[in-house]
């Protein structure tokens, strides 16, 4: 029998980490870009803060631990983390929320069990859920489309400002996403809802379809480059759809939006492939990362439709953080011979 000549599976290149971090973090301009033209600068602020909190606590823990610091900081896992919690923040979020968000991700989900590779929990979502459950008003206020903006729109040392409290944020500058607007539908049907609600685009939230087609491509992207493989967000997604499907009843107020409306609104995309694709903390088999995605396209759309929270990505994402180890276990490929044993 001829076996393939390859490297044992510990071989690895000393900079592989930090290639795919920085594919990562080059894969979230095109979401970014669409973020900051649909909804203002505050993102960019909120991300260069992020960054900056990010690596003074990943140094100071590793000085703590007498660990070498450069060359932890080399890896980019805490920018990643960082861009990643900044995104998923609310444009002009106040800087001490960000401050306290990014430290909590770092220092609690991230070093405190032992650095890279031994988090149980996905530090940004974890910093996002402390963050919805303690601050839910300053959490809930997203930044309305440039489009709808009555006043000038801030420009970026406005935005700095706005972040860091210097200047007073105007009347109208936030509002309720389209999520909020589907959730908090009171007998409108869906052709009425979207004549009577700005921020509703063409079949998504206004801005949130552009958004979503962005990190679509820096999804696609990473697939090319092989950062990871298709099945959790396929399957997350492929759920997602067909539970909007068999609950669309073709646009009554009791319709919890259409496929196209749940999979281009909120942080669909997103989600899919820059957060439960995490190797750490998500399922590793095959059939296992398949059933993650679908479990999360599951309880996203659940919660969505029926809970007290318009979008449910991190709260579903930290749920089946703590059982990818259970489904790892159930989803273990059958060992090679062992049916042919069987039969003797």
């Amino acid at each position: 029998m001829a076996f393939l000549k390859a490297s044992s599976p510990h071989g690895h290149a000393a900079n592989s980490t930090n290639q795919f971090m920085r594919l990562v973090m080059l894969a979230t301009l095109p979401g970014v870009a669409a973020l900051t033209y649909f909804f203002g600068f505050g993102t960019l602020v909120n991300i260069a803060w992020a960054c900056l909190v990010a690596i003074s606590c990943e140094a100071l823990v590793l000085a703590i631990r007498k660990r070498p610091i450069a060359f932890y900081l080399k890896d980019g896992s805490a920018l990643v983390t960082a861009i990643l919690l900044a995104i998923a923040l609310p444009p002009y979020a106040p800087w001490w929320m960000i401050l306290i968000g990014t430290a909590f991700a770092i220092i609690v989900c991230k070093q405190l069990y032992g650095g890279m590779g031994y988090n149980p929990f996905n530090p940004a979502m974890a910093a996002y859920v402390l963050l919805l459950i303690s601050l839910p008003v300053q959490m809930t206020s997203w930044a309305a489309p440039v489009s709808l903006l009555h006043s000038p729109v801030p420009d970026l040392w406005q935005a700095f400002q706005l972040n860091f409290g210097l200047i007073t944020p105007v009347d109208g500058l936030t509002m309720a996403t389209p999520l909020d607007v589907m959730k908090q539908n009171n007998g409108l049907d869906m052709q009425e809802l979207w004549a009577a609600n700005g921020q509703l685009g063409a079949f998504g939230g206004l801005g949130w379809e552009w958004v979503n087609l962005g990190f679509l491509l820096g999804g696609l992207y990473l697939l090319y480059k092989k950062v990871f493989t298709w099945h959790a967000p396929v399957s997350m997604l492929a759920a997602l759809a067909l539970m909007s499907v068999i609950f669309y009843d073709g646009g009554s107020s009791n319709s919890g939006g259409s496929p196209l409306f749940h999979l281009f609104s909120g942080a669909t995309m997103f989600a899919a492939f820059f957060i439960i694709t995490d190797p750490i903390t998500s399922a590793v088999s095959i059939r296992g990362r398949l059933i993650y995605g679908a479990l999360i396209g599951l309880m996203v759309y659940i919660i969505r439709t029926w809970g007290n929270y318009p979008d449910a990505f991190a709260f579903s994402v930290l749920l089946m953080n703590f059982a990818a180890p259970f489904i790892d276990t159930v989803s273990q490929p059958r060992v090679y011979g062992h049916a042919a044993r069987n039969k003797q």
